[in-house]
């Protein structure tokens, strides 16, 4: 027998939000939704090899600091996941790592657990991570969705968050199914949250790029950190074109794959006009020479979402076992351009663009 039409039970706002975390994990772990023709721009540059460091390695220091926070190195788990029992699970060993090495984190967007209170505990990690400097995250666009500055606030209160990220993703949107693509008047209400929240805000992409002149709008209205998460790692295109629900939609997540700016242009034009702000290079680093890489051309640490994610869906051990490989990367690259520091490595004009 046919259900009355007045009758049909649609998913919930809630469940549809829930069930998009779900699969935006599943397709990140699982299909391969990586840029094929843009890479994050690193190959384009080599370090300059010193022979003779006239350094012993275990003097070598790879700790730091960022938004006043010391860190043990220059490297942030970057916003992922959260919503789930399976992203709990990954929160919890990437949060747990974290502590240990003294790592920045992110966590995914937390709309979810602003929404639904009963799934705030899969992002929660302070109980594993007392000391380490953590990220709640929220995308901007619900500024135009009637979020404001108690969504926000409750954002960070799960967290007991060091820092706001607002996260933007115009591009995911369009090809989302449902996306919310209304960004008008954003930089203002940008600005005013800036204003009035007692933590930093940070901005970041999510695989597509900060420009220069886009990042100086966002400093001129109070934002305190930026994110470049250039294009070259995970292309949300493709992940939403995983998820589309016609034709047309799958089409346009695979036109707009490879879209966006590299991490590495990023980086270095963002700098150039700012040479002070804190910057996070994120977008398809893969090791720590490339981490290197990035701080070399100015950015202050850097972050890894996909390969963390991985090793997190594994064990707590490969979380680990990937840290240790990171920093052993990252102090060999330094002994091996006769740097002591990450400061000295910066100012050494050991890294040289090819070509």
């Amino acid at each position: 027998m046919m259900r009355p039409s007045s009758l049909i039970l649609h998913p919930s706002p809630m469940k549809e939000t829930q069930t998009r975390k779900a699969d935006h994990l599943r397709i990140c772990l699982n299909e391969n939704v990586q840029f094929n023709a843009v890479t994050n721009g690193l190959e384009r540059y080599r370090f300059t090899h010193c022979c003779l460091p006239e350094l012993n390695r275990s003097d070598i220091d790879i700790t730091t600091t960022f938004l006043g926070k010391p860190m043990g190195a220059p490297l942030l788990i970057s916003s992922m996941t959260g919503g789930t029992e399976q992203a709990k699970t990954i929160n919890y060993r990437l949060a747990e790592v974290a502590q240990h090495y003294k790592l920045a984190m992110g966590v995914g967007s937390q709309r979810v657990a602003v929404e639904n209170p009963q799934v705030a505990h899969t992002f929660a990690v302070r109980s594993q991570a007392p000391d380490i400097l953590l990220f709640a995250n929220l995308g901007a666009v619900q500024l135009n969705y009637s979020y404001g500055i108690d969504e926000c606030l409750r954002a960070i209160d799960i967290l007991a968050a060091d820092a706001l990220i607002l996260h933007l993703n115009p591009l995911q949107e369009c090809i989302q199914p449902k996306g919310d693509t209304n960004f008008r008047g954003l930089l203002d209400k940008i600005g005013i949250l800036c204003n009035k929240l007692s933590v930093p805000v940070i901005v970041k992409e999510v695989g597509n790029g900060i420009s220069a002149a886009m990042a100086q709008k966002l400093l001129d209205v109070g934002v305190r950190a930026i994110d470049v998460a250039g294009a070259g790692g995970t292309s949300w295109a493709k992940v939403e074109s995983e998820r589309a629900l016609n034709l047309q939609q799958r089409r346009l997540g695979l036109t707009f794959a490879d879209w966006g700016l590299p991490t590495a242009e990023c980086i270095t034009s963002i700098r150039a006009l700012a040479p002070d702000v804190p910057l996070i290079a994120s977008g398809g680093l893969r090791d720590g020479v490339e981490v290197a890489k990035a701080i070399a051309l100015g950015a202050d640490i850097a972050g890894l979402a996909w390969p963390f994610l991985q090793a997190a869906a594994e064990s707590t051990t490969a979380v680990n076992e990937l840290v240790e490989l990171l920093m052993a990367e990252i102090t060999t690259v330094l002994f091996c351009t006769g740097n002591a520091t990450l400061s000295q490595l910066q100012q050494s004009n050991v890294l040289q663009k090819l070509g």
